[in-house]
């Protein structure tokens, strides 16, 4: 054991994983959290980001399955899917819809709010955890605030019943992009950490549907997700055309139908959403939306940008302290990675507490270098596309130069990236490892073999010799076609170049 006892602010998906790590270092694990958890898979005030779709990442669904071994199941077993996108999924891209094929990727759809109550079971199982609901954190107990024994030793807290204090050999901050952490430091006597920020002004907008009987869907329903891209084209055009738009399936036979921009205003009521959704540049989006029951109102969410609290810059960062998930570093949520962001941090925590012997400030200081090389990762993504952006707000801004060259050459590097990976297994497996945040675009960048693979496929395709057919008609249903033998011919006919995909 490190020590007695830990407090994890924060009961949702974050504080749940680092409660599961901790249950195996500590005696007791106190999990302290505002609202009431609901028994079911429920929504609740603390999160609002719920009814909205989430993605669990590749990289994040494992290492939650190393902290609780068996979650995987147990989410599909309470009605989650395990689905391979490029199979399942129907991709509305630039010059319209994607083939069906294989790949080598798959996910597990499902709610945030089902995601939580599996974890809750999960957490519920180690004896260790002690889950204490209706508590509000209102500061930290702390010795030597700035200085080299600096060591934050407790909190203090508010219940219906009045205040407390608790003692804690580590505190474990979870509680997402409002945490006060920061602030309550300060008032310890730590500077504040430097912040990097850049907010691309997106909103995004959703609303919850039952899906039609299985026997009443239409015959060209072969897809569980659709995914329509923002337009590329800059003519005049509906701005629907700009959105971001996910009809993403869930369990229970629902979906939830999800509309997002860079900049532009979003529909708030019912009425404007519906006339939106018809609007979208895949007629299919909104035929598909109108032949579900929609179950709730209209979801609307700007709190949006991307926030890094770098307190691995600090010169004597505090001592028995840990922040993850948004605490620390928040990210734009059109690209899916707080919760698989918030599970890497957690595992980085249990690797460390197994080789290490003590909570001294060289624990804390190993824990920040490898989070933030982790955290370097998904951020570099993040900063890929919403720096494109005149409007984005923030110390990661970039000069207008670079600005005009991200806008100008990301969606085509984009387009030739999804271009290939139709015949190129090794750029379709790169790209969906930087995707799932186990590559990082860096490595991706500097790959030469991936490189190749785009290049001829461009090669390929002036030459008219891809056999993979792209570009179907968007103002038609996408084709069901598996278009996978396709692609194993274009391989096999590449043998020759000695660079055959594994």
């Amino acid at each position: 054991m490190r020590g007695r006892t830990a407090v994890v602010l924060g009961g949702s998906v974050a504080g749940l994983c680092a409660a599961g790590v901790l249950a195996r270092h500590f005696d007791e694990v106190i999990v302290l959290e505002r609202d009431r958890l609901p028994p079911g898979a429920e929504h609740r005030r603390g999160v609002p980001q719920s009814k909205h779709p989430h993605f669990l990442l590749n990289s994040g669904r494992r290492a939650i399955g190393e902290i609780f071994p068996g979650f995987e199941e147990a989410l599909i077993a309470a009605g989650g899917m395990r689905l391979m996108p490029s199979m399942d999924a129907a991709y509305c891209e630039n010059d319209g819809w994607a083939p069906r094929k294989s790949g080598s990727m798959t996910m597990i759809y499902g709610s945030r709010v089902l995601i939580e109550r599996v974890l809750r079971d999960k957490v519920r199982e180690l004896p260790a955890i002690e889950i204490r609901e209706g508590v509000t954190v209102t500061g930290l107990r702390a010795t030597g605030g700035g200085t080299a024994r600096g060591r934050v030793e407790g909190v203090e807290y508010r219940t219906a019943g009045g205040e407390g204090r608790l003692a804690a050999d580590l505190v474990v901050d979870a509680l997402g992009r409002g945490s006060q952490v920061t602030g309550w430091l300060a008032a310890a006597g730590w500077p504040a950490p430097p912040e990097k920020t850049l907010d691309a002004k997106v909103t995004y907008a959703s609303r919850w549907y039952d899906l039609p009987p299985a026997d009443g869907r239409p015959e060209s329903w072969w897809w569980k997700h659709l995914v329509v891209t923002p337009s590329q084209d800059r003519g005049d055009r509906p701005e629907e055309h700009e959105f971001l738009s996910n009809f993403f399936p869930i369990e229970g036979d629902r979906a939830i139908v999800c509309m997002g921009s860079w900049g532009i205003r979003m529909p708030r009521d019912t009425d404007a959403f519906e006339a939106a959704v018809d609007r979208v540049r895949a007629t299919a989006f909104g035929r598909a939306a109108r032949a579900c029951t929609p179950t709730s109102e209209v979801h609307l969410t700007r709190s949006t940008g991307n926030k890094w609290r770098r307190f691995d810059l600090l010169d004597t960062p505090p001592a028995g302290l840990v922040c993850i998930g948004d605490s620390i570093c928040a990210f734009n949520p059109f690209y899916a990675q707080g919760m698989s962001s918030a599970a890497r941090s957690a595992l980085i925590l249990a690797e460390l507490l197994r080789g290490r012997d003590a909570l001294d400030p060289a624990f804390f200081r190993a824990f920040l270098d490898r989070q933030k090389a982790s955290l370097d990762v998904p951020w570099m993504l993040a900063m890929a596309r919403d720096q494109a952006y005149d409007f984005a707000t923030g110390t990661e801004v970039a000069a207008p130069w670079r600005r005009r060259l991200t806008a100008r050459f990301s969606w085509p590097v984009f387009n030739a990236v999804n271009a290939a990976s139709r015949e190129d297994a090794y750029v379709e497996r790169t790209f969906a490892e930087v995707f799932n945040l186990d590559k990082s675009l860096r490595e991706m960048a500097l790959d030469p073999r991936f490189w190749f693979g785009i290049v001829r496929y461009q090669v390929r395709r002036r030459l008219g010799r891809t056999v993979v057919p792209g570009g179907f008609d968007e103002k038609q249903d996408p084709p069901g076609t598996d278009f996978t033998g396709y692609a194993r011919s274009a391989r096999s006919s590449s043998a020759g170049t000695g660079l055959v995909d594994a």
